[in-house]
């Protein structure tokens, strides 16, 4: 039997602003399809990945002027994905009557609901699941969705987009695994709306688990949400530009960015479930298991060996 959803829920919900949920979780887990589900609700829309809130958070809160606070927006290597001017986002900073961090992220993110002609906005960045607590503190109506994927093909998935490094060892990504997925979640304690919510459990049981996101999120259902996909390419061309080399990182060619993410583009599909079964060296799997085979088997994942005999480390085909 499947775990439930985890969720926590102790205040209740401010009458004055509408939830806004943040898709959080480790890389390569499942948080695009959701993005794209709810983002496909009329009501919501769900801009690209930010990947500066945290950081524009610590800014304005130790004093920045709106014009220092574009700049640590801009600076990321994802801003060109939002496709918006600096000088738009100037324009509405200005025009609050307190420059304070809850207020600029409110008219920041009300440009795309207002682009998208929806009366509600999102965010969907993963690796924001460390900074839960940091978000609340300025935005009381986040709600956090926590996307949980079995961390083999996690692993798995890491090693097919390794872009020619060479892979880190299993027992790396498990201990990465485990550690983010713990502190998130006592963070997850600490703030006042978060749930938990499978891959997996998605995946095989789409509706009933939308439902229970929308109720969490206080958003009439609509089972149009069930055919994101339709929609899908649309929304993903935003990202088909290269990701520009920074601070170490290396180019992300637009092509590999939009490969990384086809499978949004079709129905969930069962099949993306437990590849590491298949595709994963037995070595792997212990390597994986001694490291992290207690969060594994209390998040309700299968212990067990490989079956395929891939090469130790090998990227899956």
């Amino acid at each position: 039997m499947q775990p439930q959803m985890a969720l926590f829920s102790r205040k209740e919900s401010s009458a004055a602003r509408p939830p806004v949920p943040f898709i959080v979780g480790v890389g390569r887990s499942g948080t695009t399809m959701l993005r794209l589900m709810l983002d496909a609700h009329p009501e919501l829309t769900i801009p690209p990945e930010t990947h500066f809130v945290p950081e524009l958070i610590d800014a304005i809160e130790s004093g920045a002027t709106p014009e220092e606070a574009v700049q640590t927006m801009t600076a990321v290597r994802q801003w060109g994905d939002l496709h918006t001017e600096p000088d738009e986002v100037l324009e509405r900073w200005r025009g609050l009557e307190r420059f304070e961090a809850g207020p600029a992220l409110r008219s920041f993110y009300a440009i795309f609901s207002e682009r998208q002609g929806k009366p509600r906005y999102g965010e969907k960045t993963p690796s924001y699941v460390r900074n839960m607590v940091k978000i609340e503190g300025v935005l009381a109506e986040a709600r956090f969705i926590h996307v949980i994927r079995d961390g083999r093909d996690v692993a798995l998935s890491r090693w097919k987009r390794s872009l020619g490094k060479e892979p880190a060892p299993a027992s790396q990504v498990a201990e990465t695994w485990q550690r983010r997925i713990r502190r998130a979640q006592r963070q997850g304690s600490k703030v006042a709306h978060y749930l938990e919510l499978r891959y997996e459990d998605l995946v095989t049981d789409t509706e009933p688990n939308l439902r229970r996101i929308s109720e969490f999120l206080e958003l009439d259902w609509d089972p149009v949400i069930l055919r994101y996909y339709e929609g899908a390419a649309e929304r993903m061309a935003e990202m088909a530009r290269d990701l520009p080399a920074i601070d170490g990182k290396p180019t992300r060619p637009g092509e590999e960015r939009m490969q990384a993410h086809a499978m949004t583009q079709k129905p969930p599909d069962p099949s993306a479930m437990y590849r590491w079964k298949e595709k994963m060296s037995a070595e792997d799997v212990a390597a994986f298991d001694a490291a992290a085979g207690g969060l594994l088997s209390e998040l309700g994942y299968e212990a067990g060996t490989a079956g395929a005999g891939m090469p130790t480390g090998a990227p899956a085909q």
